[in-house]
């Protein structure tokens, strides 16, 4: 049986409507395929604090969520089963600065489906470009 993930993805947005996007590096699971950053929710955590904390890991900033879950989506990769929440929110200190991934960019709305997303972020892009 495939083991099932809890992860939280932050949808970031800044003053001029543009969302960030992370590359995943070559060395990670499913590699150099863009995603919303983020992480695993570790046992006893809320997805909120979960959110917090890895950004401040993965980026190197504080943000601030909108107390609302945008996207939950399951998806079954070959390995794996990840459980996908994607969470707005704001940096309120600090600028994202990747540690983990290969790049990271800002990017509006119309713009995000020009990138090869990892699969289990696909429904809340789409959610994201149909949202105008």
């Amino acid at each position: 049986m495939k083991k099932l993930v809890k992860v939280v993805a932050a949808i970031i947005e800044n003053e001029h409507q543009e969302i960030l996007c992370a590359l995943r590096a070559p060395d990670m699971a499913i590699p150099n395929m863009w995603e919303f950053p983020g992480g695993k929710v570790e046992a006893n955590e809320d997805i909120y604090t979960a959110l917090e904390r890895e950004i401040d890991e993965e980026l190197g900033c504080r943000i601030a969520t909108m107390n609302e879950v945008f996207n939950d989506n399951t998806h079954e990769y070959e390995t794996f089963i990840i459980n996908l929440i994607s969470i707005k929110c704001r940096v309120m200190e600090g600028v994202p600065t990747p540690s983990e991934h290969s790049k990271l960019i800002w990017l509006k709305r119309e713009n995000l489906n020009s990138l090869k997303w990892a699969p289990a972020d696909i429904p809340a892009v789409e959610q994201l470009i149909d949202e105008k």
